[in-house]
């Protein structure tokens, strides 16, 4: 199968296409024939050795953990699933990832997708709608009438975020560039912040969620706009324990965990166009496409979600 894999740690032109065995699977796994799959920070952090003390692979490494495909096989053990469906998922980062054309997924980590929904679409959603999902609902229990701040609100996990808090009741507060303003207006935000003209610690007040995307000087003016007793959750460092203390404030990083059973609560949104992903750049399963794709992911300013479109 055609795989663009890395050898060695560096820049994005270590990116390189390889001809590699289809995988074989495990008796909880499937074998996806992947449609499409889509870029994190993730991918290129591992990619440039950021993370090598935490997830000590051995090369060659396929990156990529977001999967949207047709399962072709399954294991002896797989009782929910057949080949033919289509599904979408997280699969556990390992090295075996998705910048390829098949992958093994645990039938655990797995949800069905809705006819309505394509595979692009579909591929947007596993990392970024999970983390978004894990800091909304099981970290800061969201409900109806609460206020939450969700920072970097066009990028993938804040554009999730806001859906999920809109649709859980909340008002919402973002921030954005000008030119983002149109789209989180049409993603549900009440309060839109140009965090280039406005600081949003002068403009808030007593929130009680405020979710994390951006670490450093963002994270510790928000705390400022915590109510006593509020929630901080962080996707990028451990929030600061001596002002969580001084507010009673609940704070905490997360690290994802990958998980079949939200993602299908996700998916039944999708199918009734709560969640909408939305994407900004699609680049084919190439060399070139994939180092470009990552290039964009490292400005820190891509739109949505980035696509690798395989099929």
């Amino acid at each position: 199968m055609k795989a663009i894999i890395i050898d060695e740690y560096g820049p994005a032109d270590k990116l390189t296409e390889s001809n590699i065995a289809v995988p074989t699977i495990k008796d909880n796994q499937v074998l996806v024939e992947l449609h499409a799959t889509s870029i994190n920070p993730i991918d290129w952090k591992i990619r440039a050795g950021y993370l090598k003390d935490n997830i000590p692979f051995e090369f060659p490494i396929i990156l990529g953990w977001d999967a949207a495909g047709i399962i072709k096989e399954i294991g002896s053990n797989v009782t929910e699933f057949t080949v033919g469906d289509r599904v979408f998922a997280r699969p556990a980062t390992t090295a075996n990832g998705t910048y390829a054309e098949y992958v093994p997924v645990e039938e655990d980590l797995l949800a069905k997708l809705p006819e309505n929904i394509t595979f692009d679409e579909a591929a947007a959603v596993p990392l970024a709608g999970l983390t978004a999902w894990q800091c909304l609902v099981d970290f800061s229990e969201v409900k109806e009438g609460d206020k939450v701040l969700i920072h970097a609100g066009a990028g993938g996990v804040g554009s999730f975020a806001i859906q999920i808090a809109k649709h859980f009741g909340a008002y919402v507060a973002s921030t954005a560039s000008e030119k983002n303003k149109a789209l989180l207006k049409e993603l549900g935000v009440d309060e839109f912040i140009n965090y280039k003209e406005e600081d949003f610690s002068d403009k808030l007040s007593d929130y009680d969620i405020v979710v994390d995307t951006m670490g450093g000087e963002i994270q510790e003016k928000s705390f400022k706009v915590l109510k006593n007793g509020g929630k901080l959750v962080s996707i990028v460092q451990a929030p600061n324990k001596e002002l969580a203390t001084e507010k009673d404030i609940k704070a905490d990083s997360i690290w994802l965990k990958e998980n079949g059973k939200q993602l299908s609560e996700i998916a039944e949104l999708m199918e009734k166009g709560v969640i909408k992903p939305v994407i900004g750049n699609t680049f084919p399963l190439s060399e070139e496409g994939l180092r470009k794709a990552h290039e964009l992911s490292e400005t820190h300013h891509a739109k949505g979600k980035i696509i690798i479109k395989i099929k």
